[in-house]
């Protein structure tokens, strides 16, 4: 594993967690605003609070974090480890904000936890571009201009087409647009953080005009993405948007990955087998801890043989009362019967 690689791999790890802090920082926050207006009904009482000034601190380390994440580490490895910052926002929030976290979510977050891990093992170590002038090449690339065509014709489809006829039942509409722009933003990012480095190094990267051109491309890509993925948002349940959104992006992301820096071209087979296996890991993990968030668990839930003991409420019968049971009764009266005996029956007629 090479300096870089590292330095990328754990840069990718502290954004997650200062992402994952930040939302429970923010959150608790927001919860001391007793008695004022809340950020759900208008107010901006919370621009008084340090924790929430702490929150979105945190938030912008980790995103300057993952933004410089991708100058060292390939985007195969950056985009997955992302979700990581959902699992530390829900351990956190389990153990600050008393938010219950079930079953189902612990065995999300180990399946998060084993699947980055085998992602990280697995990972293409070495990096394709390293220079502004290897970005250029790569992006005259015919599948990669191919790739970006795609993308562009399939998102004003959604948008123009789609859109206005199923957003509003589908929620695959508006997570697609977030995902497809999402690939490029990324490849964006890629490319500026790579400018970034060049400029500490010394290189005149300013009069270079892709930079330029690359940061213009970002704007307009960030900003698709926040508008449509608040629409999904606002339409739909955030369960379900996320799991949804996160495995699309992160998809996208490594096929555009795949084609812009041939970063599995060094791959062999059964490195190639263990990321995707990581990735997929990640996705049942992230599944897990979303989808199944407001489930209560009960032990009926469980198997038979894994159920406590319950109280029967037909106990078995005792000793007594079964032998009792298993003596045997005359079927037919007796015919010496005593005096008493034939009185009653004679009442009894």
């Amino acid at each position: 594993m090479g300096a870089g690689f590292g330095a990328g791999l754990g840069l990718a790890l502290a954004s997650s967690a200062f992402i994952g802090g930040s939302f429970v920082l923010k959150k608790k926050g927001l919860l001391r605003l007793c008695g004022r207006a809340r950020a759900g009904q208008g107010g901006h009482a919370y621009l008084r609070e340090w924790l929430w000034w702490a929150g979105l601190l945190c938030m912008g380390i980790g995103e300057a974090a993952n933004f410089a994440a991708y100058a060292f580490a390939p985007a195969t490895l950056v985009t997955p480890l992302g979700a990581l910052s959902v699992l530390v926002s829900a351990v956190l929030s389990s153990i600050f904000l008393n938010e219950q976290l079930n079953v189902h979510g612990k065995i999300g977050c180990i399946l998060s936890i084993l699947g980055s891990t085998v992602m990280v093992i697995h990972a293409p170590q070495e990096e394709e571009v390293s220079s502004l002038e290897s970005m250029a090449e790569k992006l005259k690339d015919p599948g990669f201009i191919v790739f970006a065509v795609c993308v562009l014709m399939s998102s004003l489809l959604l948008i123009f087409v789609a859109g206005p006829r199923y957003g509003q039942s589908n929620v695959l509409v508006y997570v697609l647009v977030c995902s497809a722009i999402g690939s490029l933003s990324v490849s964006c990012v890629k490319g500026l953080g790579i400018a970034l480095k060049e400029l500490f190094s010394g290189k005149p990267v300013l009069k270079e005009p892709l930079g330029w051109v690359l940061l213009v491309c970002l704007v307009i890509c960030i900003s698709i993405q926040i508008n449509y993925l608040n629409k999904a948002l606002d339409i739909f349940s955030t369960s379900v948007v996320t799991p949804i959104y996160y495995v699309l992006f992160t998809t996208a992301v490594m096929t555009c990955s795949a084609i812009l820096f041939k970063e599995w071209q060094h791959l062999v087979l059964d490195n190639i087998i263990g990321s995707i296996s990581g990735f997929l890991t990640i996705v049942s993990g992230i599944f897990l801890l979303h989808a199944f968030r407001d489930l209560p668990f009960t032990p009926s839930l469980l198997p038979l043989f894994l159920q406590p003991a319950r109280a029967d409420p037909h106990p078995p019968w005792s000793t007594a009362d079964r032998h009792q049971c298993c003596q045997h009764q005359p079927l037919l009266p007796s015919e010496d019967k005593g005096p008493q005996s034939a009185q009653e029956e004679e009442e009894e007629k």
